[in-house]
């Protein structure tokens, strides 16, 4: 399991990183990097990361041009990402540009579509002009990415069942949004779930941020969502990368 748990390293600066890193310590071996953390850092941080022997989900959600998102994904594998996202709202020429930019890239990352973000309800998609309900909507950009030649998705735990549902084990599926039993969601993730719940749904990984970060010891808190995610037997949705 400790290989399906991803902590979201969402500090301010590389020196808080690196304590956070510490204080996780070996119950961790995937971080995720993301807007904040990457613009204050930049690659350094990930040459870093790899140096303490970690992994990185390089989260920048690229979203542009087929050209312009094409040449950061190849940027961010050359870096040594072990997973990398993209926008799946960008399209399908842009998502299809983005994976041919990498075809090369020994070890090729996975490539992940984002669908739609967790502190987005309906009501929020009604406003910016999508009728569809939110799993609907999520099915409909799941099956772009994975026609454009994706890996898979990032979806909230509300979303799995359905997304496992459609596509069965040729999706491989990260979740955001874990909170543990009895813990308030956040102002900013409206569609959120435990550890168990999206494991039992069919999620392949799991981001987890504020629950580890914010608790006294980080790494307890790592070791009750692995021990939570250890009561779960399901194998993974599909056969997991080393």
């Amino acid at each position: 399991m400790r290989d399906r748990l991803i902590v979201a390293l969402d500090e301010a600066d590389f020196q808080a990183a690196r304590t956070m890193v510490d204080r996780v310590g070996d119950s961790v071996g995937t971080f995720k990097v993301g807007f904040r953390l990457f613009t204050a850092c930049g690659p350094p941080l990930i040459e870093w990361l790899r140096e303490q022997g970690k992994r990185v989900f390089l989260d920048l959600k690229f979203h542009d041009i087929p050209a312009i998102a094409a040449q950061a994904t190849w940027e961010a594998a050359r870096l040594g990402a072990f997973m990398i996202d993209v926008h799946s709202l960008g399209g399908p020429e842009m998502m299809r540009a983005c994976r041919e930019a990498i075809a090369s890239v020994e070890p090729r990352p996975l490539l992940l579509g984002v669908t739609v973000l967790t502190s987005l309800d309906e009501k929020d998609l009604q406003a910016i002009g999508v009728s569809r309900s939110v799993e609907e909507q999520a099915l409909h950009l799941t099956n772009l990415a994975l026609q454009a030649g994706l890996d898979g998705v990032i979806a909230s735990p509300r979303e799995v069942a359905a997304i496992r549902k459609r596509f069965g084990k040729a999706c491989l599926i990260v979740t955001p949004g874990i909170r543990p039993a009895g813990l308030e969601k956040s102002s900013d993730q409206k569609r959120v779930a435990t550890a168990r719940e999206a494991l039992v749904a069919g999620a392949d990984y799991l981001v987890v941020g504020r629950p580890i970060r914010e608790a006294r010891e980080p790494r307890e808190a790592a070791d009750q969502i692995l021990r939570e995610m250890d009561q779960n037997l399901l194998s993974p949705g599909t056969q997991q990368r080393s």
